[in-house]
């Protein structure tokens, strides 16, 4: 079973309901911070329907978190009918969260200008701290909402990675600050977005990348023994000839995470050092478990993304 399944079963319950509502509100309360307290002061409309609603409140006698709940509203019929059941409830949570947290930091301040005193520290900020609580959401297969589902359906259905799902569609929000504020607030709000998608993609995939090494040693059965009992990961074997004296090698084969790639590599070191390796970043993977006569998965202990072998 992997994390993703695990996360939705674990949802359904009453002790996971309570756990994933306090980890969605706490990145919930890291995004609005960073909308309130760098991203409105910046004036800038970065890859967000805040951003958009900031330019919006100079047109219509409304604040920008009750503008923000506006928007979210009919984006979040398009989630639920596009994104599945879990997904939609998380991300009505979250957004029904998000102008609430906006609200309470109106209150408590009211005329808060700016902790940075430069657009461009605020922008900057913004992006850094935007970035990290919309990483927890996805990876938790929430939104806050706005864009975010726009950038979760492009993600679905066109395979574009969610960073840059968030610049294409963010693009069109950061131009919309020409008709309000100056070139300069339109050149950071579009050099704001597209960072915030690289950003943003950093913190969901360069954590989750996973590595394919290939390895041949003298310790085949050892490195074999190594990778499915210790790393609960599979392998595909290769026969391999090597062209100097055609002499015949097994390749063994392996993806993992990065943790794992660690503890690969300082076994290797320690049982062959003088093995060969190649080692490739994977970004992507897809594959069906195996199933044992009795039905259950192969690779049940393996995580999101992780194929016990490739063949």
């Amino acid at each position: 079973m992997n994390e993703q399944n695990k996360q939705k079963k674990q949802f359904w319950t009453e002790a996971g309901f309570w756990k994933e509502a306090g980890i969605l509100t706490v990145a919930v309360g890291i995004i609005a911070a960073a909308v309130f307290f760098f991203l409105m002061p910046s004036h800038a409309s970065v890859s967000s329907i805040s951003g958009l609603a900031i330019v919006l409140s100079n047109f219509v006698p409304l604040p920008v978190s009750a503008i923000t709940m506006i928007f979210n509203v009919g984006l979040l019929i398009v989630g639920f009918l596009t994104c599945g059941r879990e997904f939609g409830a998380k991300t009505v949570y979250t957004s029904i969260m998000l102008p609430l947290f906006l609200g309470i930091f109106e209150k408590i301040f009211p005329d808060f200008q700016s902790l940075t005193g430069s657009a461009e520290l605020d922008v900057l900020c913004y992006v850094l701290t935007v970035s990290i609580g919309l990483s927890i959401l996805f990876n938790r297969n929430a939104s806050s909402g706005g864009l975010d589902i726009v950038a979760k359906i492009m993600n679905k259905y066109l395979h574009i990675e969610l960073g840059r799902a968030m610049s294409l569609s963010g693009m069109c929000v950061a131009l919309s600050s020409a008709l309000v504020y100056d070139k300069k607030t339109v050149v950071l709000s579009i050099l704001g977005t597209y960072f915030n998608g690289i950003v943003l993609d950093h913190f969901i995939f360069g954590q989750n990348l996973k590595r394919r090494g290939c390895i041949i040693t003298k310790k085949e059965k050892e490195l074999r023994e190594f990778i499915l009992h210790e790393l609960h990961s599979g392998a595909t074997i290769y026969e391999a000839i090597g062209a100097y004296n055609m002499e015949k090698r097994n390749e063994i084969i392996t993806i993992v995470d990065k943790s794992e790639y660690q503890r690969l590599m300082n076994f290797m070191m320690h049982t062959d050092p003088d093995a060969f390796m190649t080692v490739y970043t994977v970004a992507d993977m897809r594959y069906r478990p195996k199933l044992k006569k009795s039905g259950i998965p192969v690779f049940d202990r393996g995580k999101q993304g992780k194929a016990g072998s490739l063949v």
